[in-house]
């Protein structure tokens, strides 16, 4: 078992876990007497709430290697889980956002409960949804990953399951006994890999009604365009009081992070999960290098005032060209995987 232990920080990620964790789970992978993995974080208010942005968002003001270490460790331990040879359970009890996501929605079993508070927020905070997100979010029902991607919506334990995110409901007083139920189970006999089914369906329950059924089909008629452009002309025909929230929602979040937010699910969808990590390595460098992450992450986390400057402040002047500048190249740079 595997556990994030940051819980004043809500377990968010660090260079060393990321680079510790990779470790391990490559350890794990090899060794026979290790038959599944159990991955959950320490308190009872998170998982994992993302990375560490505070530091990276210093290391970036000072010129520090974070900024490239970071991100390359952090894709390598998703790329690391994506691929892993055993059962992998990820009990996403409590906060589950940004890099929270991507080390658990790569597993193969991924445990919501009561408590679950999913979220891929980046484009509110001036970057993208990565560790994984360009190509996971595509691949989920009708639109709901472009409308996840964009507006950073919160999803509880019974939405995560109506999105494919969350595989089993299990209310959070009953982790420990699951715990035990996984330890004690006869793995030897698991020769169909089912005996991780088996013990969680013994624990799973009843979330209730997902309430993002109610505006499915909304979603789906305004966020299937490819350009957050149409999208927002979508919802401003359909009128009513969801939509009108959701471009409030949208309105608030750094235009350029939107148009490639857009662009990398768009690409996403198309790419093996290697090449959407490459891909999502080199925006993230991309957006190292530019105004809005510093500036999202200072008013959001920082100091807090909730009152970010973007640049370019208006969708209109986020250029064709800039865009495609985020999805180039690095050279030797470049993400590259064993």
């Amino acid at each position: 078992m595997a556990t994030l232990n940051r819980p004043k920080a809500l377990n968010a990620l660090t260079l060393d876990m990321c680079v510790e964790f990779d470790a391990q789970l490559a350890a794990w992978a090899e060794d026979g007497a290790v038959r599944a993995l159990l991955v959950e974080g320490a308190g009872e208010r998170a998982f994992c709430a993302g990375g560490d942005v505070r530091a990276i968002w210093e290391a970036g003001r000072s010129g520090d290697r974070l900024t490239a270490d970071f991100f390359r460790a952090e894709y390598s331990l998703n790329r690391r889980i994506k691929t892993c040879p055993k059962p992998y359970i990820a009990i996403m009890d409590g906060i589950t956002m940004g890099g929270g996501v991507g080390v658990s929605v790569h597993g193969s079993h991924r445990v919501v409960t009561e408590r679950t508070v999913f979220a891929m927020p980046e484009t509110g905070i001036g970057l993208f949804p990565d560790v994984g997100g360009s190509y996971v979010l595509p691949r989920l029902p009708g639109a709901l990953g472009m409308y996840l991607a964009l507006t950073g919506s919160r999803l509880k334990a019974a939405d995560c399951l109506y999105a494919g995110i969350g595989t089993h409901f299990v209310d959070s007083a009953e982790l420990p006994a699951l715990a035990n139920a996984l330890a004690e189970a006869d793995w030897a006999a698991d020769d169909s890999g089912s005996i991780a089914d088996e013990v969680i369906d013994r624990f799973a329950g009843d979330p209730g009604a997902p309430s993002l059924a109610a505006h499915r089909e909304a979603i789906d008629r305004c966020f299937s365009a490819d350009f957050i452009e149409r999208i927002l002309a979508a919802l401003e025909a359909e009128g009513d009081d969801w939509a009108g929230r959701t471009l409030e929602t949208l309105n608030r979040c750094s235009p350029t992070s939107l148009k490639v937010a857009c662009e990398a699910l768009r690409r996403g969808a198309a790419l093996d999960f290697d090449a959407a990590m490459v891909m999502e390595y080199r925006l993230s460098q991309a957006f190292m290098a530019r105004h809005d992450f510093y500036e999202g992450v200072r008013a959001v986390v920082i100091e807090k005032d909730n009152a970010p400057a973007w640049d370019p402040a208006r969708l209109e002047d986020v250029t064709q060209d800039l865009v495609e500048a985020h999805f180039a190249p690095l050279g030797p740079r470049d993400l590259a995987f064993e």
